[in-house]
């Protein structure tokens, strides 16, 4: 509005006890995620089938093998998938060392 000449904007008031409530409620919900994150990966690796599936990802993604290529390009793709594998490995690191041992134990055979 204008008043005597002077432009003027109504600022929203916050709601700090809202804002803090918005905070709590996704926190809470991220700590929800990595808990169910990590419930999810105890219960893939509870089986061997869950297993080999998981070696055969980390397997392709390149975890296990170099990413070196003469070819720029390539060598990045390759690092890219070996980064999804790393990140995979972490979270079963994590959450389910116990049955990594167990799943490498297994392709060995």
């Amino acid at each position: 509005t204008w008043v005597t000449g002077v432009q003027t904007c109504a600022l929203p008031i916050f709601d700090l006890q809202a804002a803090e409530d918005r905070k709590k409620q996704r926190q809470e919900a991220a700590q929800l995620e990595v808990l169910r994150n990590a419930e999810d990966i105890k219960w893939l690796l509870s089986s061997k089938r869950g297993r080999r599936i998981v070696f055969r990802l980390l397997q392709d993604a390149g975890v296990y093998r170099s990413s070196f290529n003469t070819n720029a390009l390539q060598m990045s793709f390759n690092e890219g998938n070996r980064n999804a594998g790393l990140m995979l490995l972490a979270v079963i690191t994590e959450h389910a060392s116990e049955r990594y041992a167990e799943m490498i134990e297994e392709s060995k055979q």
